[in-house]
């Protein structure tokens, strides 16, 4: 291996991957050069983008201050490139071409250990009954050993190992718990045969087909109806079209389906989706909600329908939707959210389908590995910036904003405890200025104004005379206020938590996001995706982020921003005293 100097990567022991974002400018004689005042002056590493994407189809990004952002290599990480076909000699390849020091033996071998281990064990249908077996008979005594794995096989006078079909999903989160994910080749029972044909046009006329990278997608994950298929996640960015997958799917598999998602809101657009882009009849496409309760052959519900109970230790009496129907598909959209008991039920679930749909795999409660042994590894990922540059998303500029707390507000910060600090910085009245200049600044645009805490969004809507919803709000006034948004007689809302996620406003371009969940990057991620659709006159989307100077607020604001960060996204910093309210010439309003 040949080493270059000048390359942006550093590789330690511990499977931490130091990237350099900037290299310093050098002058005609060789030598640092640098700025009037005696600075260094520096530029982006030439090498920098390419390391980034070549990062990020193993590695998971941690960090991500200005000048070097810190990756992490993890069994997780690893499995899910090795489900997208990786080997461990084009990871090793990857890293050694962006490394300037030697690269610590033992990450290769961790690398290449990890990446053995996927699919070293697979279960196999034979006749009725399901059997775990391997090439290695070294690695089933060594996971007998466990009795968390044990206790969920049988073994015969062979000595073959049998799993009940109600186990399969059990067995595959004791496995993946001790360094063993499971290939699952145990097949699928077929679902009640139900064809759904996509439309040639819309409903308003406009012809209708998926785009290449859709089509890719769903391909990837049916794998023509084979036993390598049929379970897994899509990850595409907000806006990139998850919902049109979830239905090139539908079509190629052609059985009764079952989908989850995440509020009543996208329940309706699930199903105006469907109407809109395949031949099926309203009467084939039910609704499973606190508003109605209607099965069909394609029925749309919400996590919390199926999570609701009546006491904390009664049943989930809605779980029997999952057996209602010979179901031949579950759609589990935003599936990084997914409720634990519905990670409970779907261990019994691994004879049916299921695709899960996010714009990342990111999950606060760190349960990546849950999602890949129950619903499946990651089948196909395009790029943010590859599908922006494409035209399929809106270009964004990302900005963060920092206001500084006046005498009394810092007061009161210093005395609080330290989740107490987070909520005075996050609502810090200075904000409001600052929100009324973004608004100035972006005259003529639609914009969405997003926050963590309702006494803070309340007092702001007041403020500023607009709309505000929250999760109290009732589904009806809702879906008013966003069909007043998309038709433009609304050109402002603010939001609360409940605009993260699945909220169709293709006219979005601008968000100001004056609060946050401490350091949720999928939050990030969502807010974000509410302004990439592209836009009818090709105009740009802007993204603000508004914290306070110097506190917790802009500390989680950090965290936050990690994942747009790996997807290519660099944030502008900007004090609020510098904040003209004057549009900038280079941004469609």
């Amino acid at each position: 291996m040949t080493l270059l100097p000048d390359n942006p990567l550093i590789v330690q022991s511990d499977r931490t991957l130091l990237l350099h974002t900037v290299r310093s400018v050098v002058d005609d004689r060789g030598m640092p050069a640098k700025d009037a005042q005696g600075k260094p002056l520096t530029e982006e590493h030439p090498r920098f983008s390419a390391a980034r994407n070549a990062l990020s189809t193993f590695a998971e990004l941690e960090k991500s201050p200005d000048y070097l952002h810190t990756y992490r290599v993890t069994p997780v990480s690893v499995w899910n490139a090795a489900a997208l076909g990786f080997t461990a000699e084009e990871i090793e390849s990857r890293i050694e071409e962006f490394s300037c020091v030697p690269i610590p033996p033992n990450v290769i071998v961790d690398i290449a250990s990890w990446l053995s281990r996927y699919g070293l064990l697979r279960i196999e249908r034979s006749g009725e009954r399901f059997e775990l077996v391997s090439d290695d008979e070294g690695a089933l005594e060594e996971v007998l050993s466990f009795n968390s794995v044990a206790q969920w096989v049988v073994i015969d006078e062979q000595q073959r190992l049998w799993v009940r079909a109600t186990d399969r999903g059990t067995i595959k989160q004791a496995l993946i718990r001790i360094g063993y994910p499971v290939d699952d080749r145990g097949g699928y029972l077929e679902g009640d045969p139900f064809p759904i044909p996509l439309a040639r046009e819309t409903a308003e006329g406009k012809p209708f087909a998926l785009r290449r990278y859709q089509n890719a997608a769903a391909e990837c994950f049916y794998r023509e109806g084979s036993v390598l298929g049929g379970n897994g996640v899509i990850v595409l960015p907000c806006g990139a079209g998850k919902t049109v997958v979830g239905l090139g799917v539908m079509n190629l598999v052609g059985e009764k389906t079952l989908i989850l998602t995440t509020n009543t809101v996208a329940v309706r657009q699930w199903r105006e989706e469907i109407l809109d882009k395949t031949d099926l009849r309203p009467e084939d496409v039910g609704e499973y909600t606190g508003e109605g309760k209607r099965v069909c052959p394609v029925t749309i519900t919400t996590y919390q329908m199926l999570t609701w109970r009546r006491t904390k230790t009664a049943e989930f009496e809605h779980f029997a939707l999952f057996s209602k129907e010979n179901w031949g598909l579950v759609i589990y959209d935003e599936v990084h959210l997914l409720p634990a008991p519905i990670f409970r039920v779907t261990a019994a679930l691994q004879a049916r389908r299921r695709l899960g749909l996010t714009a990342t795999l990111v999950r606060e409660d760190e349960k990546e590995d849950e999602v890949f042994c129950l619903i499946g590894p990651k089948r196909y990922e395009v790029p943010w910036k590859v599908l922006e540059s494409q035209g399929f998303i809106a270009t964004a500029e990302c900005v963060e904003v920092r206001v500084p707390l006046d005498e009394s507000q810092r007061s009161r910060y210093l005395s609080a405890d330290a989740r107490r600090k987070f909520r005075v910085a996050s609502e810090n009245p200075a904000k409001v200025a600052v929100v009324r200049r973004l608004i100035q600044r972006h005259s003529g645009g639609r914009i969405l104004i997003i926050g963590q805490y309702l006494d803070q969004l309340r007092a702001l809507a007041k403020n500023l005379g607009v709309p505000l919803i929250t999760g109290k709000t009732p589904t009806c006034e809702r879906s008013r206020l966003y069909d007043a948004f998309r038709d433009g007689r609304e050109r402002i809302l603010i939001v609360s938590k409940v605009g993260n996620f699945a909220i169709d406003l293709p006219d979005a371009n601008v968000a100001i996001q004056i609060s946050g969940t401490f350091g949720s990057r999928q939050e990030e991620a969502q807010r974000l995706g509410r302004i990439l659709r592209p836009k009818s006159d090709g105009g740009r989307a802007s993204f603000y982020a508004v914290v306070t100077l110097g506190s917790r607020d802009q500390e989680f604001a950090q965290k936050r921003q990690l994942f747009l960060t790996q997807q290519g996204y660099s944030y502008e910093i900007v004090e609020a005293a510098t904040l003209t309210a004057e549009p900038d010439p280079t941004v469609h309003a």
